[in-house]
């Protein structure tokens, strides 16, 4: 599983430089360089809660493998269109709603397998290895070679991609083992949708520690989207960098993430989950402003390695709060309503970031992305206060 993750990250990793890239050779309008970035967002508001249905109902190494496939064939079909000179951003609008559906289906049967392969104790430390490999591959080495094969021929990120997704599922079809929970008459029948899906939506209401963490994700995740969706503009227009000097901004994110995410499980075992929220969430905050407010490379560098350094132990934490929290025979449903909130708070950011930067520059978003990540950890440290001595430390 864990290498399934790596290979297919590395061609994420080329896509995510490659397709922003794209938009902007095809627009310079932000606002429809940001739709490209919306349209993948879109399905976690649409399909979240029927994602997270299946995931219970069905196997969840068969659904990933499954949906790999598709998106290998998907991909492949861009690189073509690529290829030939046919594509336009309603292409890429399509294209990357459908790929935003995928992986939506993806994540709710990925969210319910760790749990599955590790012990509880040991969530944590699998997440960080998980989320370091991730960034490893995806943004540190897949980031760089998607910019440098998009100078070279456009189409070749997009066909590497495919490639990593097809390998992917391969490898997934190799892992033995049963990875459905089972539970209750929703895993053998299509019948009480509608029931099944109010039960995930209960699981996360109910619970007020996870009703807290998901709100301070919805956060984090408009402020994170809303500044992804701009960067390439930002890096062009703003700090005056080429599409490598972009690379190298995205590749800073994931030398601080890789930091951030092995810091984790020491910053939850000393502080505990609440205080490293909001540490974390401080330090966002600050390292968004002052990328706003930077005017050479290097320096937003900086800035942008602190902010993957913070948001990556941020996430780490978050979501092994999650998994340990959410019951296995509800992980999908609880997950992919969770989700659905922090999909939309990514989707929300992202449009609105086109639109601030189109009324008031390409800074703006960083400036008020840090005030937002401000309140949120204001808000965290309160609750944080009341709940003192009743919210346990991750266990290690």
């Amino acid at each position: 599983m864990w290498a399934s993750v790596t290979v297919s990250s590395l061609g994420d990793g080329m896509r995510f430089a490659a397709l922003p890239l794209l938009a902007a050779e095809l627009t310079s309008d932000p606002r429809r360089v940001a739709a490209v970035a919306l349209a993948e967002q879109l399905p976690w508001l649409l399909m979240s809660l029927p994602a997270g249905v299946l995931a219970d109902r069905l196997d969840r190494r068969r659904l990933m493998w499954t949906v790999d496939a598709g998106r290998a064939l998907l991909v492949a079909g861009l690189a073509v269109a690529v290829a030939a000179h046919a594509v336009t951003i309603p292409l890429l609008l399509v294209a990357g709603f459908l790929l935003g559906c995928g992986q939506t289906l993806y994540n709710g049967a990925w969210s319910g397998i760790v749990p599955m392969l590790v012990a509880p104790d040991d969530l944590v430390r699998a997440n960080a290895r998980l989320q370091s490999g991730f960034v490893i591959t995806e943004t540190l080495m897949g980031a760089p070679a998607g910019a440098v094969l998009f100078g070279v021929g456009a189409a070749l990120p997009f066909t590497a991609d495919a490639v990593s997704f097809a390998v992917a599922a391969a490898l997934v079809v190799t892992v033995r083992g049963e990875f459905r929970t089972g539970a209750g008459p929703g895993a053998r029948t299509w019948r009480g949708l509608r029931r099944d899906t109010a039960e995930g939506l209960r699981g996360l209401w109910a619970d007020v520690r996870l009703r807290r963490l998901c709100v301070a994700s919805g956060l984090t995740s408009l402020v994170s989207g809303g500044l992804i969706a701009v960067m390439v503009l930002y890096a062009r227009q703003a700090l005056g960098l080429g599409g490598t000097g972009f690379a190298l901004l995205v590749v800073a994110f994931a030398l601080g993430g890789v930091g951030g995410a092995a810091s984790a499980p020491r910053l939850t075992a000393r502080l505990g989950v609440a205080h490293t929220l909001v540490l974390t969430a401080v330090g966002m905050a600050l390292a968004a402003a002052c990328a706003g407010a930077a005017r050479s490379g290097w320096i937003a560098g900086v800035c942008v390695l602190g902010y993957g350094a913070a948001n990556l132990a941020w996430t780490v934490t978050a979501v092994s709060r999650r998994q340990y929290l959410v019951p296995a025979e509800l992980m999908g449903r609880v997950t992919m309503a969770y989700q659905m909130i922090t999909g939309t708070g990514t989707a929300l950011g992202t449009a609105a970031s086109g639109a601030l930067a189109h009324a008031l520059g390409l800074r703006a978003p960083f400036y008020l992305g840090g005030a937002v990540l401000l309140v949120t950890a204001a808000l965290s440290r309160r609750r944080a206060g009341r709940a003192r001595g009743a919210e346990a430390p991750v266990r290690k």
